[in-house]
């Protein structure tokens, strides 16, 4: 079995592969304070619970957006798997042509997206991953990374208005009935619900006008 692993700002996110099909999946906040050990006992734990052994897992493959936490997963996959991991990044062969300044500055996860999207779905596509931070990725037909859009995160933006002023607390993202509040709760959801989907369906448009195509597929994932 194939231990895939996804470690983003927020959350780590694992997915156990049985050949192509995911048999489980499990998330995980991300501290850069917390061990390898306890990294590991977490996942062992998580692992018996669907009744996956570790030594189940026959190799593995991650993708990083916290370069500070490397050390500490590859050291995990070593001493509790007995396994050396595959880590995304450059010099890996995905099959993606990164058409950038500095491909090098190409986030792991957006080569996962990327190619991820590319080889479900085909090309042209856009894959937005809503995660700490919004991401769009363009993709044509021809497996090649265009470009990328990069906006704040919906919960990175709520939490930027709950913690940077003295009146305005925390609501959970639910999209209310009407575009016009009433209420701060209802206010604050409008502006984040209805102004996410209008940030998104804008530069899906925009996208679209730049690439001088009437359709184009989209993708998300977060």
């Amino acid at each position: 079995m194939l231990l895939a692993i996804d470690l983003g700002n927020t959350n780590i996110k694992y997915g156990v592969f049985d050949k192509k099909e995911l048999v489980a999946s499990f998330r995980v906040s991300s501290r850069i304070t917390r061990t390898a050990d306890e990294y590991g006992s977490i996942l062992v734990g998580l692992l018996a619970d669907r009744g996956i052994n570790k030594s189940d897992i026959d190799g593995i493959i991650f993708s990083s957006v916290i370069p500070a936490l490397n050390y500490t997963i590859c050291h995990m996959c070593e001493f509790f798997f007995g396994i050396t991991p595959i880590i995304v990044g450059p010099g890996i062969k995905t099959g993606l042509n990164i058409k950038a300044e500095n491909p090098r500055e190409v986030g792991a996860d957006i080569i996962v997206n990327s190619v991820s999207a590319y080889n479900k779905y085909g090309g042209p596509i856009v894959v937005i991953d809503f995660g700490t931070a919004t991401t769009f990725d363009v993709v044509s037909d021809k497996c090649e990374l265009i470009g990328v859009v990069i906006a704040p995160g919906i919960k990175t933006a709520l939490e930027g208005l709950a913690t940077k002023t003295a009146q305005l607390p925390m609501v959970e993202l639910d999209a209310p009935k009407t575009v016009i509040g009433k209420n701060t709760k209802h206010c604050m959801q409008a502006g984040i619900i209805f102004g996410f989907a209008g940030l998104v369906e804008n530069i899906i448009k925009k996208i679209k006008h730049e690439l001088k195509l009437e359709q184009i597929k989209v993708v998300a994932t977060g």
